[in-house]
């Protein structure tokens, strides 16, 4: 049984301010919260094995000071996906160390795209199959043996 006030399993609406807290996973944020409501990234698609790998951000002496500067401040996944990537990782490696659904690293992935911050490096398509004459030919060398 449990204590009276304190929220179980995730339920909503508990007495003093316990709403959204679960007794063994601590404080609950829904995910549209990290990417602001966005379900997914416009641009291009996150291949599940795709390489991210950060990119040195350009320094203050290069900005043009005719430019503004852009609005956008980077929230703390942004900045630990940052660090995570300082080494090439698949999205999905990323995803799980952030312990994040997919869905929402793809989005903060696609805001660090957009930004110039990472680089994503696809991965190598599937060998094609060889031909029906080379497969006759490499059963025909073996029988030959």
């Amino acid at each position: 049984m449990s204590a009276p006030g304190g929220a179980q399993g995730g339920a909503a609406g508990g007495a003093g301010g316990t709403a959204w807290f679960d007794d063994d996973a601590g404080p609950v944020v829904r995910p549209y919260a990290l990417t602001g409501g966005r379900t997914h990234y416009e641009g291009v698609e996150f291949d599940l094995v795709a390489l991210i790998e950060a990119v040195e951000a350009p320094g203050a002496a290069d900005a043009n000071p005719a430019i503004p500067a852009s609005p956008w401040s980077p929230e703390p996944e942004h900045d630990m996906i940052l660090e995570l990537c300082r080494t090439p990782l698949s999205v999905v490696e990323i995803a799980s160390d952030l312990e994040l659904p997919l869905g929402v690293v793809r989005v903060l992935l696609g805001d660090l795209l957009d930004r110039s911050l990472i680089q994503v490096r696809r991965p190598a398509p599937v060998a094609q199959f060889p031909s029906e004459r080379v497969l006759k030919e490499v059963i025909d060398g073996i029988r030959a043996l």
